[in-house]
């Protein structure tokens, strides 16, 4: 989720922002601690869809529907907010601006656009309140030179069409403070890292701002952004000069060396005395697995997950070598993965695609090295100390109705393997967690205990023969064997399911004779795009594929976040 965002996802399908009106309705209120609709008679409406509920979703998956599709980047429009314009109308763009800290903040964002577009959708809203909350609040928001890039572009975005430009007094001071409250140091690495996105570079938004640099360190940031290396020499080099402008002008000083250095051992001393990361380099730079092997060595580990297959194709991982044993101790090292808070299906995903041999292009094609694959298989297992427990009672139901060999669509892993990793993920970390398997007349509990592979856990779910899919079974077998379930998650390989029962007619009956505030998720895996059916219930959402971002879909909607 981090980096910029594509050009094409940043058009925004409108021509002017709409009139709204700020008439608070008095209809409904909003609990602070859920998305809950309370009626203006004081009944509690548990699973009505309100605007706050539609707004969350928005912000956490750019959708107000009740269908999240993984790995979808769809462009973020005026049509995807409605509930964002409504909220707004009611005046109350202080409650959205909060949410979208939230989400961006707390990290229950699956994408981070839908955020910016909200916080500039508030930044140009009519009401002064609303806009002085979104300016406020960008810092918090916007937490890197690329979020800044895509708030800026969105704003832009929403004024075409209009006479007015969006330079206005309240943006250029938004803008400078950003800059200005940065530690001097870290902006020194974050504009030399990231130095323009989606259109707009640290030049224009510090010239367009008009900042007035806060102190001396900041002041020679700027100047190297606005004037370049060469002025700001000429400036500072017969100064009496602070610790921290010392400082800046050190690092500064290394990133100029290195750009303008062709002898590789120097390029590979810089970058290992002074982290210097891919972005700070030049093209011809990256040609050499040396150097790459020295970027390596501090890279985080997410983004070298990433690129062990183009490492291994191109040699720079060489079978044996001390270099790939030390880059197998860091990825099986605990301390590294709960340093980078690596998700367990994160692992998965980078090792199946890794063992594959070939990039999705097709393209780039190498030889897995054994030594990696052993030590991702062990990071697998040791990053469940990652994943955060929910504390709520899960069902995980896995439909065998069909062959589970499919891929998941946009991975290389099977169906199988990401239903077993789905179990394994509740099974290990929530302590009232029940794994069935199921098809048509057929259901069985499964054990799946925390000493298990991923293997054994595949093979426990294949218990009974095929059959046609019904997805009731789950929430039948809970209703009939007086089972308290907070959420079911309905695993299913078939893309058109057919089945005698509305598993959401199931889960209301469910609910009656529980009393339980259950919820509902329904992942087809290999599903493109369809819902098991429109739903107009809080409660229940479907996943089309599967990624992390469905993952944290589902621990939002367990913690009536969404």
């Amino acid at each position: 989720m981090e980096g910029g965002i594509a050009n094409k996802n940043l058009i925004v399908q409108c021509n002017a922002l709409p009139k709204v009106t700020m008439e608070p309705s008095g209809s409904t209120t909003i609990s602070s601690s859920s998305n809950h609709t309370l009626n203006s008679a004081g009944g509690d409406c548990a699973w009505e869809v309100s605007d706050k509920t539609r707004l969350c979703r928005f912000l956490c998956y750019g959708s107000e529907g009740d269908i999240y599709t993984a790995r979808e980047e769809g462009r973020v429009s005026m049509e995807s907010a409605g509930a964002l314009l409504s909220l707004l109308q009611e005046g109350r763009g202080a409650e959205v601006v909060e949410e979208v800290k939230r989400f961006a903040q707390d990290g229950q964002a699956v994408r981070l656009g839908p955020s910016f577009f909200a916080l500039a959708l508030c930044s140009q809203h009519s009401e002064l309140k609303t806009r002085q909350a979104a300016f406020k609040a960008l810092k918090e928001v916007c937490r890197d030179p690329a979020h800044l890039f895509s708030f800026i572009q969105y704003k832009k975005e929403l004024k075409e069409g209009m006479k007015c430009g969006i330079w206005g007094r309240a943006l250029r001071k938004a803008v400078s403070d950003w800059y200005n409250e940065q530690d001097a140091v870290s902006l020194a690495a974050a504009v030399t890292k990231c130095k323009q996105r989606v259109g707009w570079s640290h030049q224009d938004l510090l010239r367009l701002s008009h900042t007035k640099p806060a102190n001396e360190a900041i002041a020679l940031i700027s100047k190297y952004v606005t004037k370049g290396w060469k002025e700001v020499q000429a400036a500072y080099a017969d100064k009496e000069n602070s610790e921290v402008v010392v400082k800046v002008l050190s690092y500064l000083e290394v990133v100029e060396k290195v750009k303008h250095s062709c002898d590789e051992t120097e390029v590979i001393n810089l970058i290992e005395e002074h982290k210097l990361e891919r972005e700070q380099l030049l093209t011809d730079h990256l040609k050499s697995k040396q150097v790459w092997r020295a970027l390596l060595k501090e890279m985080p580990l997410q983004a070298v997950l990433r690129i062990l297959g183009r490492m291994t194709s191109n040699k720079t991982i060489e079978l044996g070598s001390s270099e790939t044993q030390a880059l197998c101790d860091r990825i099986q090292s605990e301390m590294a993965l709960k340093k980078a808070k690596i998700h367990p299906f994160s692992i998965l995903l980078a090792s199946e695609n890794y063992k594959r041999g070939q990039g999705f292009q097709g393209k780039t094609k190498w030889e897995p090295d054994s030594s990696i694959l052993k030590a991702m298989d062990s990071a697998f297992y040791k990053s469940f100390m990652n994943v955060e427990p929910v504390g709520k009672r899960f069902v995980v139901a896995v439909d065998v109705s069909t062959s589970l060999s499919s891929i998941v669509p946009g991975t290389s892993i099977s169906t199988a393997v990401a239903a077993a990793a789905v179990t394994m993920i509740f099974a290990r970390t929530e302590t009232d967690t029940h794994v069935l398997a199921y098809s048509e007349g057929a259901l069985v509990p499964c054990s799946v205990s925390a000493d298990m592979t991923l293997a054994q856990t595949a093979v426990e779910l294949v218990k009974i023969p095929a059959g046609s899919t019904d997805c009731s079974l789950p929430i039948t077998w809970a209703t009939e064997n007086d089972k308290a379930v907070d959420m079911f998650i309905i695993l299913t390989n078939n893309p058109l399911w057919t089945f005698t029962s509305s598993p959401v007619a199931s889960l209301k009956k469910y609910r009656q004779k529980s009393g339980l505030n259950s919820k509902l998720v329904m992942c087809g895996l290999t599903s493109i795009g369809h819902a098991i059916a429109d739903t107009e219930d809080r409660g229940v959402l479907s996943i089309c594929g599967f990624d992390l971002g469905a993952l944290s879909v589902i621990r939002n909607l367990a913690q009536d976040l969404i």
